[in-house]
């Protein structure tokens, strides 16, 4: 099943993962797991991982059992469903100065001008998502044939809930694209995500800056345009099919909320 689903590669390293390290679970057979062997899991998981990967994980083997039961009938039960998984952890709201980006940009090597590196590639995705609020990996695999600057959007054909998105681009946006004009004939970035997330995680480091991701800056984007746009607009910018789930990204400070009163 793995294979079919978006997120594949994780999938079978988590599971691989799994069937290495916990023998005694994956040897017993189907018919006779019960809850009480998944409590053990859980309970020697927690001990190396974080509460999230607990989650995730456990979320994994609960979808694989609930395909055995309802499309194989090898089960009549699922046995993870009464299990108690880790809390979930506060949702982030981490907030991108000014200062910081200013930094990350000079440790990217950044210019105006075409970028001659993948390190410097990076900079334009990461101010990008900025002006966009797109995840990395959209960004990463942007093709010309999907750029449309004249009308200025962007199209994701293939987005992280299955469907279709056009995504309007700021002037500053499609500035930033066309920095990238001249480079490949096909992608818009020749730096692969596996391969960025690398040399931003390098970048980060050189300027001592805590506890930042690339994904911050859908938090930072989308609480930037929420100031914009109306919240409708928004959400079918950003991809999000219901408009209250923009309140796990949008971060405003009370400060700048003052600010837009009388």
């Amino acid at each position: 099943v793995s294979p079919t689903r978006k997120g594949a590669k994780w999938e079978i390293t988590r599971l691989n993962m799994i069937l290495r390290d916990f023998p005694r679970l994956c040897g017993r057979k189907l018919a006779v797991l019960s809850t009480d062997d998944f409590v053990s899991w859980r309970n020697e998981r927690s001990a190396s991982v974080s509460a999230a990967s607990v989650r995730r994980e456990a979320n994994l083997l609960s979808a694989v059992l609930s395909v055995a039961r309802t499309e194989w009938k090898w089960i009549g039960i699922n046995p993870m469903s009464d299990l108690k998984k880790p809390p979930k952890a506060a949702h982030r709201d981490r907030r991108i100065t000014e200062d910081e980006q200013e930094r990350l940009l000079m440790a990217l090597g950044h210019s105006d001008g075409t970028p001659q590196t993948h390190t410097q590639q990076i900079g334009v995705a990461f101010l990008l998502a900025l002006e966009t609020a797109m995840r990395a990996g959209e960004i990463y695999g942007l093709q010309w044939q999907h750029v449309n600057l004249p009308e200025r959007y962007v199209t994701l054909p293939d987005t992280k809930n299955g469907t279709k998105r056009n995504v309007p681009l700021s002037r500053r946006a499609v500035a930033l694209l066309e920095q990238m004009r001249g480079i490949h004939s096909q992608r818009v970035f020749t730096v692969s995500g596996d391969s960025a997330s690398v040399l931003f995680a390098k970048a980060r480091r050189r300027t001592q800056i805590a506890d930042l991701r690339f994904h911050d800056t859908r938090h930072e984007a989308l609480t930037r345009l929420a100031k914009k746009l109306h919240v409708l607009d928004l959400a079918r910018m950003v991809g999000h099919k219901d408009p209250r789930s923009l309140m796990i990204y949008y971060n405003a400070t009370a400060t700048e909320i003052a600010q837009q009163l009388d």
